[in-house]
Order: C-alpha cells, then sequence, then structure tokens
C-alpha cells in the first residue's frame, strides 16, 4: 500500500490533509474509495460527520458547524470543498459586519465615532482582500508549493482577524454605545477567520510530519549558494530588476523617477511619483528621492507592490507630518506614511511623526505590506512610532525612536542590528518599547529583536533612573515578543516587562529574552509572569530569519544583508 493508504482513518482531519495531498499530485481521492480501504473512515459519509471532524480543531465548534451546515447542508462531505467553504462563509460574515458599520456610520453624530466606522469599512475591505487571496491560493496551489501555501494562508488569516481588530479599537474615546454594536456585528466574523486559521494549521501541523513526494524543500542558508543567481529571486521580482537587485541597492542604475525639493528631479513630492505609478506591471518600480524634508501623508495603496524607495539617508531625507489622536484622527490613521503595497523596500529614508508627546498616539510608518524591507532607516515620534501592523516584515540597520509602545503591532517582524532609542515622555509617564498584539495562539506573528542596542537618546538619558523604561507589555492575549543577542543598556527597569492592565495577559503572553548583554540585560529580577518563558538556542532557532519569515528567498534577492540563524554575538553569519 502507498503512503495515503497507510495512514487513512486516523483522525478527520488527517483524512482531510491527506485529500489536499492527493489533489496536489493529482491522485483520485474520493471517500468511497477510504471507505474501502478503511472501515473507520466511514465517519465522513455524511456531510453532517465530515463538517464535525472539519471543525473539530477550531475553538468555535458550534459557530463553525452551524455555518458550514447551513451552506453545506447534504450536498457534499468533500473536506477539500468543505475547507473552501470555511473561507467563504467568514468573507460572508466580514462583508455582512461591513454594511453594519455603514448604517450605523449613517446614525451617528459623534466625529470621532464616525472616523471609527469610516476606518471599519477600509479595513474590512482588507479583511476581505487577503480571506479571498487565501481562498484563491488554497483552489490553485501543487504540492511543490505545499510548504509556501500554509505558511501564505496562515500570514493572510492572520492579517484578516488583525484588520478585524484594528477596526474595534478605533473607537478608543468615542461617544455613545457604537463599538458595542460594531464589535457584536464583528464576533462571528471573528470566530470564523479564527476557525480558517485552526484548521489550516491543524493540516499545516500534520502535513509538516509527512516526507511528501516532489514537495519542494525550504533550503537552509548553509545549503544555497551565496552568489545571487537568477533563479533565486522570488517570482514578482522581474529580470529587468534582478539586475538591480543582485548586487547591493545603490543608484548605478537609474530610478523610474526622482523626486526632489529643489526642482532638480521629475517631481517635487513623493506622492506625485507614487501618481505616474503603473497600474499593470510586475516591474519594481524604483523612487530616488534626494536629500530634503518632505512634509506630505504618502500611501503605497495596495495595488501599488514592489515599490522600492531610496534616499540620501535616513537623516537626509525624510518624510514627516504631524496627524496624532489628540486632535481627532483614529491611530490607524495618523501615520505620516503608509506602506500596503506587496514587496516593499525602503533604504535610507527617515519617517517622521512630529506631533510630539502631548497629543499622544502619532504614528510615523505604519506597514501591513507582506514581505517589505526597511534597511538604514529612521522612524522618529514619540507614542506609537513604528505600527508593524500586519504580514511579514523585516528592519536591517534602522533607528526608530520613541516612548510609549513605539514598536507596536501584529506583524512577523524581525529587527536586527538595529537602534532603539528611547526619549524623554511627559510627565507622570513611563516608556515601553514595544506592544505586540498578537490575538490567538495560531497566528505565526511576533516582534524579534536580535542583535540590536536598547538604549536612551541624550535627552532621556539623565532621567533613565527617574522615569523607568520596559521592554513591551501584552498590548492582545496572545502577545508575542523575543529579544535575542543584544545591547540592552541601564535604562531597562529590572522587572523588564509592564502589565498592560491589571492580570490582563499575563499568563498567556510569551515574552523571553536569550544572550543579551548590557547593564539592563540580567533576567535575575524579571517578573515572575506564566508569560515570561526562558526557551533554549534550539528552540530560539524557530524565530530567526530563515524560519520563521522564511527571509533566504526574497530578502536575499533584495541584496540587503541579513543573519539567516540565531548566532551568538561573536559569530557572523550575514548573506
Amino acid at each position: 500500500m502507498g503512503r495515503n493508504a497507510a495512514i487513512v482513518g486516523i483522525s478527520g482531519l488527517i483524512l482531510v490533509a491527506m485529500v489536499v495531498v492527493a489533489v496536489t499530485v493529482g491522485v483520485p481521492y474520493h471517500l468511497n474509495t477510504i471507505h474501502r480501504q478503511d472501515k473507520d473512515s466511514a465517519q465522513l459519509k455524511t456531510s453532517t460527520k465530515a463538517i464535525k471532524e472539519i471543525c473539530q480543531p477550531t475553538d468555535y465548534k458550534e459557530n463553525c458547524i452551524k455555518s458550514l451546515s447551513s451552506v453545506a447542508g447534504n450536498r457534499t462531505s468533500d473536506p477539500n470543498e468543505l475547507i473552501k467553504l470555511a473561507f467563504k462563509v467568514a468573507i460572508d460574515r466580514v462583508k455582512k459586519a461591513s454594511k453594519e458599520s455603514e448604517l450605523l456610520n449613517k446614525a451617528t453624530k459623534d466625529p470621532r465615532t464616525s472616523k471609527a466606522l469610516q476606518n471599519c469599512k477600509e479595513l474590512m475591505s482588507y479583511a476581505i482582500e487577503d480571506l479571498s487571496s487565501a481562498l484563491k491560493r488554497f483552489e490553485n496551489f501543487d504540492l511543490s508549493e505545499i510548504n509556501e501555501l500554509v505558511d501564505d494562508l496562515k500570514i493572510w488569516l492572520s492579517a484578516s482577524m488583525t484588520y478585524q481588530e484594528t477596526c474595534l479599537d478605533g473607537f478608543e474615546g468615542a461617544e455613545g454605545g457604537t463599538a458595542k454594536k460594531m464589535k457584536k456585528a464583528l464576533q462571528g466574523a471573528s470566530e470564523l477567520t479564527r476557525n480558517a486559521l485552526a484548521i489550516i494549521n491543524e493540516i499545516s501541523s500534520f502535513l509538516s510530519s509527512l516526507d511528501l513526494p516532489n514537495a519542494r524543500p525550504r533550503r537552509l542558508l548553509s545549503e544555497t549558494s551565496m552568489d545571487m543567481d537568477m533563479e533565486s529571486f522570488p517570482s514578482w521580482v522581474s529580470y529587468g530588476r534582478r539586475r538591480l537587485l543582485a548586487s547591493p541597492i545603490t543608484l548605478t542604475v537609474k530610478p523610474n523617477v526622482v523626486v526632489a525639493k529643489d526642482g532638480t528631479g521629475k517631481f517635487t513630492t513623493i506622492n506625485a511619483a507614487l501618481a505616474t505609478f503603473p497600474k499593470k506591471s510586475n516591474e519594481t518600480f524604483v523612487i530616488y528621492i534626494k536629500e530634503g524634508v518632505y512634509q506630505e501623508e504618502v500611501i503605497i495603496e495596495r495595488n501599488m507592490q514592489n515599490v522600492m524607495m531610496i534616499g540620501d539617508g535616513p537623516t537626509k531625507t525624510k518624510i514627516t507630518g504631524n496627524k496624532n489622536f489628540v486632535d481627532g484622527t483614529p491611530t490607524f490613521k495618523t501615520a505620516t506614511v503608509a506602506v500596503m503595497g506587496d514587496g516593499f523596500i525602503a533604504k535610507n529614508i527617515g519617517f517622521e511623526n512630529s506631533a510630539g508627546p502631548e497629543k499622544e498616539q502619532a504614528v510615523a510608518l505604519r506597514v501591513q505590506a507582506d514581505r517589505s524591507i526597511f534597511y538604514n532607516c529612521q522612524m522618529d515620534g514619540y507614542q506609537d512610532t513604528l505600527f508593524a501592523q500586519t504580514a511579514r516584515q523585516f528592519y536591517r540597520d534602522c533607528t526608530i525612536t520613541g516612548t510609549i509602545d513605539f514598536i507596536f503591532g501584529n506583524a512577523a517582524a524581525i529587527f536586527q542590528n538595529c537602534k532603539m532609542l528611547v526619549r524623554k515622555p511627559m510627565k507622570g509617564q513611563q516608556n515601553i518599547v514595544t506592544a505586540q498584539g498578537r490575538m490567538d495562539r495560531r497566528e505565526p506573528t511576533a516582534i524579534i529583536i536580535q542583535n540590536c542596542t536598547i538604549s536612551a537618546d541624550p535627552e532621556y538619558y539623565p532621567l533613565r533612573n527617574t522615569i523607568p523604561t520596559y521592554l513591551g507589555r501584552p498590548w492582545k492575549e496572545r502577545s508575542r515578543t523575543f529579544i535575542y543577542m543584544s545591547k540592552i543598556d541601564d535604562l531597562i527597569h529590572r522587572d523588564g516587562w509592564l502589565p498592560w492592565d491589571g492580570e490582563f495577559a499575563l499568563n498567556t503572553c510569551f515574552y523571553s529574552e536569550l544572550n543579551n548583554r548590557g547593564e539592563g540585560s540580567s533576567i535575575a529580577h524579571r517578573v515572575k509572569w506564566k508569560g515570561i518563558k526562558s526557551i533554549t538556542m534550539k528552540h530560539a532557532q524557530k524565530f530567526s530569519v530563515e524560519n520563521f519569515i522564511k527571509g533566504n528567498s526574497w530578502i536575499k534577492a533584495s541584496g540587503v544583508p541579513f543573519t539567516a540563524g540565531l548566532l551568538p554575538a561573536s559569530h557572523k553569519q550575514q548573506n
């Protein structure tokens, strides 16, 4: 008997996984055949039993069974079709919540509530797009892409969940009971999206235990050539741009457009340059932004994929704005620069929100672009400087400044060789470096700080012993942050981590420090929450560039240097 027949009947979810495998290798895999091979598989003979098995790993089983039964009826017991339906019912529920936001907006008279509802509509469109992308990818893949498929599905489902949660976060400071109504409208959508993630996670756990035939292995950096051959680039990189990316990013190749404040370029504003982005092109669109301060709100739209911005230096080419929460803008919309188009790369650029600490939340840079890279950039602000919102992100040799939660969000974000400079807060405040927003234990997200420096800026330095600074606090229930092989100066309070609100998430967060150095790195007096974990180097390797965000392909293709694994500080493993 073959591999398929040998494992039939172990459980309903394994059968689901084998359906996926069978589809990808082109082997007929019908339930009647399964029944002949093993009598235990008879549990999937009816649609009802099949749905119960599909929903088994989910946290919201009742909603899962009810929603699938309503659309599947007795028409199908094919697990492959039921998984597709799980995506579709989640999409439909998000659409329903989006319509509810429109109705609520028509009824409200509070300006802040109205802005929050407008943002909800936008965020729901992002959630629907990512769910739809996940469905489309599930419907069209082959076995050689099984690893990439699973990674993408998890990232997109997590992003969809995050957009729904960001909608609710936007009601901070709003009047009336609209927030409760919107939360109720989104409850079903949130549960169904989480259920879809649980189903995919269960399948991926099983598939990862198999030595699948024809599957493309994930190559370790040590197994690959250090040379940039043309075949190692991701599919989104055109041949014409591969030569540009095959060496470190420079201006030796002519950019598509040049922006200069002094009029020596084609445009004087970044937005004018972005307006020329070709709508139907897979080419990398290179924008060279000359030295200068650009006071404009810049949005890299979702359809603007593979944009590359190159400046003259992080303190020479600066994009600045001052939108903020106190003056009536929801945090989500305060960003000076918002990057939503996948495959974005920035080098030698400064991003700033100049609103100041008294204006509370004021984002300099918001990123939801998948496989985005920031190299030798600077993000300046106070509270909520960098919103690493969703998807896979990589920061190398960057400087991030701020006071409260100045690196936050729910992306799979890795920071290498970066500087986190803590600034002087307002009177009565304390500083927190990170606030990670993971909600579900299955989400593939975290803030990972590797070989970085956490220090005080000159103005705050004399006050560091009287105004405490903490490494992070749990913004959401499953908040996850790792700090490895970094230099932590004496500004960090010996507790290390700060609660968000009472006992919230202290048992469910996942915070870890490993092989750090500096006067603030001792873990002897760290808080003793259940969520503070001591892990081994072997475990920590799961959160490296090569394993956590699979950066060996897409980061390597950019020409940006990176460390693939987690080596001690005395070693070097850079591409």
